[in-house]
């Protein structure tokens, strides 16, 4: 294994010209993917209503329409897993470009999908289905980016090419925000259930289909490459490998990914719908803070990858958290009293969510490359259906109690990361 580089060749070089569109088209496929797979959440009430039975309680329905939702992260670490697996055999680039392929197919089949009214119960079925598909597809998609621009650039700029791949993936939550905005302005009510609701889906499906045209131009990532050539390809099967020697990756994988998820599912994808349930927000005003908030996460992405490349992304890490937990406990607590702040404080604390930038520079280096895809994959994916699944529920739940819980929840999760940064670091040492 010592014989196997860990990095691209030329370490000590610049950037270069092929570099630059490597991260550029695996940043845009990366987006266009993500806003495949969270596109079905901006219209879970007009597909609830096409796609169940019209007489079923709304209760009901809206449950049924989220449960549909997921489980594309219940298939997520089964996807991730065989993705990575052959990631790790046969090619990163080869499941790289599978992944946007099954993630554009079943987003275009969805966008054509006969209704309730026209097929009765198979429409549900078939929609369940797609999800499936999607769930398994985004599952390799994200750790499969992170590894492939992660072995296209010079190890001391991990961090950077990480953080800008997700901030791409950040891009396509804020690219389904804005689609779902210009098609709720445009189009009536009945109009969007009538017709309109097809077309983010259907946009969806072509802009990825696209992004697989696109990755054709990319190339097999060079640590692979080498690996193929000394023959250090695993010879068993990569899991196992990785349950055995790596237990210490795969726990630091999983809490960092846990904060990840808590931080962008709480304060991401289910603060607008707070803002107006719990502060009296109106939709429009919550919307236009939340794009606002996703577009100052962006450019956090980035900063926090390249701050881990300069100081160590276990340094980021603990200051970042330290920084996100003051803001978002400031931010839920005054808003009710100074509703005027909402902007400047929700756009703050987006910019210092932008910290799980520095996230997957470190759950890349956790793993050695005849394993890293399958690692990463693996604990990245298993952490996500649970917390990102559960993180929903148990923060609605504990609203009942406390107003504060989403900040109180995200706090916990902050520390929680300062603690697994700090083992990092005393690790190293």
């Amino acid at each position: 294994m010592n014989s196997i580089p860990t990095e691209a060749p030329d370490a000590a070089r610049p950037l270069k010209r092929d570099d630059y569109k490597t991260l550029s088209l695996s940043a845009l496929g990366g987006a266009l993917e993500f806003y495949d797979f969270i596109i079905f959440v901006f219209f879970a009430t007009v597909v609830g209503q096409l796609f169940f039975p019209p007489d079923m309680p709304e209760w009901l329905r809206l449950m049924q329409t989220f449960g549909i939702f997921a489980v594309g992260y219940l298939a997520r670490p089964l996807g991730g897993i065989v993705i990575a697996h052959f990631g790790d055999i046969l090619g990163r680039k080869k499941m790289f470009t599978l992944s946007i392929f099954m993630m554009a197919v079943p987003t275009l089949i969805m966008g054509l999908l006969p209704t309730y009214a026209e097929i009765g119960v198979w429409a549900p079925v078939l929609l369940f289905l797609m999800r499936v598909i999607q769930g398994a597809a985004i599952g390799g998609e994200v750790p499969g980016a992170w590894v492939f621009v992660s072995e296209h650039v010079p190890s001391r700029l991990t961090g950077f090419a990480c953080g800008t791949l997700t901030a791409g993936l950040m891009g396509g939550i804020l690219l389904g925000s804005l689609v779902a905005t210009l098609i709720n302005s445009v189009f009536t009510s009945q109009e969007i259930l009538d017709f309109a609701w097809r077309v983010p889906f259907l946009l969806g499906g072509v802009f990825g289909l696209m992004a697989v045209y696109l990755r054709r131009w990319l190339h097999e990532t060079p640590v692979f490459a080498e690996m193929q050539l000394r023959k250090g390809i695993a010879v068993e099967l990569p899991l196992r490998t990785v349950l055995r020697s790596h237990r210490d990756a795969v726990g630091v994988s999983i809490l960092l990914t846990w904060f990840l998820s808590a931080a962008v599912v709480v304060l991401v994808l289910m603060t607008p719908t707070l803002l107006q349930t719990q502060y009296g927000f109106s939709a429009i005003v919550s919307l236009r803070a939340n794009s606002l908030s996703i577009g100052f996460l962006i450019v956090g992405c980035v900063i926090a990858g390249v701050l881990a490349d300069r100081c160590g992304a276990g340094k980021v890490l603990i200051v970042g958290s330290i920084l996100l937990l003051i803001s978002v406990l400031f931010f839920f607590n005054v808003l009710r009293s100074h509703p005027q702040w909402l902007f400047p404080l929700y756009a703050l604390t987006g910019l210092l969510v932008g910290t799980v930038g520095a996230i997957p520079a470190v759950m890349v280096q956790a793993f050695p490359p005849a394993v890293r895809f399958t690692g990463l994959s693996f604990s990245y994916n298993l952490s996500y259906a649970i917390f990102g699944g559960l993180t929903p529920m148990i923060v609605t739940a504990s609203l009942k109690y406390n107003e504060m819980a989403p900040a109180y929840y995200v706090a916990g999760l902050c520390l929680i990361c300062m603690s697994t940064a700090a083992y990092l670091l005393f690790h190293k040492r």
